[in-house]
């Protein structure tokens, strides 16, 4: 919901270690960033050893170390495995369309896990802005058909349900819809699965004993604010934890939002002893809110955010929250094309991708309750 900043993943004294342990799933650069104590575009630079970088060699033996041992597979390592053929069906091409760039770093990130599988297979992804313009959209992916592109990545920045263009179903190419999708089920589609992110949020806060736990949310018109409410809502019916509409303080994803409605939170006659606040744009004003009342955290009050930005592991305490998994998402749309969908045909289910918690330091049981 935020601007995106020129590094997202700058590095934790705490973790200036070498992996001991493989992660589940793919490694990505974000993982080596972690392990290797430096910035994700210091790995980019590193694995793709970009020209001009000036980097000390025992930087570049640390990222190069944590990416061996996380089993990371970038092309600067091609030499130990065999080159990897394009996909079945394409030419070398790719095409990527997203309704706006520059409002938000979720975008920027989906575009790098597509850019990152598509060059482990050796194809090229050509990338538009199109605003969901109505008279632009159409000729936007059009200049891309142009250029030969032998599938399409159609991107929104808000999560939601589409009306999809008619363009699109006339395309002969597959199609593939990141962070939306239709009612129909036209094209494969994968959105972040915020029902669930919600609940896990609200139920780490219940297992440190929290019961009177409130939540800052997004603007309602959104979906990703309707469901991390309802994961929210979901958690505390499964702990028998009754609903209580006084601890729901609507926001807008801002800051000055999670000052204000924090403010109002702590003037109830029974206080929140947790706030899930729904962003971590949020956060930042609850922090001050509760900073300003004299409260410490997580001692007095425990705070969880949501979204994972790089401002998030700054704050103090460095803030628990919720990875919004749109670099995985990008890299799911991609590897769906190693059978690609035929144009036209079928219905294809709805793909919702975990939004992992990150547990920092912001949150503690409560006091004379068991951790």
């Amino acid at each position: 919901m935020s601007d995106p900043t020129e590094l997202r993943d700058p590095p934790e004294a705490s973790r200036r270690r070498k992996p001991s342990v493989k992660p589940k799933g793919r490694a990505t650069m974000t993982d080596i960033a972690r392990a290797a104590g430096c910035s994700q575009a210091t790995v980019s630079f590193v694995l793709n050893n970009s020209p001009g970088i000036r980097l000390s060699q025992q930087t570049r033996d640390r990222v190069i170390e944590a990416a061996r041992a996380l089993g990371y597979s970038p092309p600067v390592f091609s030499a130990l495995r065999p080159p990897v053929a394009p996909f079945e069906g394409l030419d070398g091409v790719i095409g990527f369309a997203v309704d706006q760039l520059a409002t938000s770093p979720e975008a920027v990130v989906a575009i790098e896990g597509a850019r990152q599988a598509s060059w482990n297979a050796g194809n090229v992804l050509l990338v538009a802005q199109t605003m969901g313009d109505a008279v632009m959209e159409p000729r936007a992916i059009q200049a891309l058909t142009r250029r030969g592109i032998s599938a399409l990545i159609y991107m929104t920045i808000f999560t939601r349900e589409i009306t999809a263009p008619e363009f699109l179903y006339s395309l002969d190419i597959p199609v593939i819809l990141l962070n939306c999708y239709t009612a129909d089920n036209a094209f494969p589609a994968v959105v972040p699965s915020e029902i669930a992110g919600g609940q896990s949020s609200t139920r780490h806060l219940i297992s440190h004993g929290h019961r009177r736990i409130a939540t800052i949310t997004g603007e309602p018109w959104m979906q990703a604010a309707q469901d991390r409410l309802k994961g929210y809502r979901r958690a505390l019916a499964t702990a028998d934890i009754p609903f209580d509409p006084e601890l729901v303080v609507e926001g807008d994803w801002s800051a000055s939002a999670g000052y204000a409605a924090t403010v109002k939170l702590l003037a109830l006659e029974d206080r929140p002893t947790a706030i899930f606040c729904q962003n971590d744009r949020t956060a930042i004003g609850c922090y001050e809110a509760l900073k300003e009342a004299g409260l410490h955290i997580p001692q007095d009050i425990s705070v969880v955010g949501y979204d994972d930005e790089e401002i998030a592991r700054h704050l103090f305490p460095p803030l628990t929250t919720s990875i919004l998994p749109h670099l995985a998402m990008g890299q799911w749309a991609i590897e769906q094309l190693e059978t690609p969908p035929t144009p036209g045909h079928g219905r294809y289910p709805i793909t919702k991708l975990e939004c992992p918690l990150v547990e920092r330091e912001s949150v503690a049981s409560v006091k004379g309750a068991a951790a």
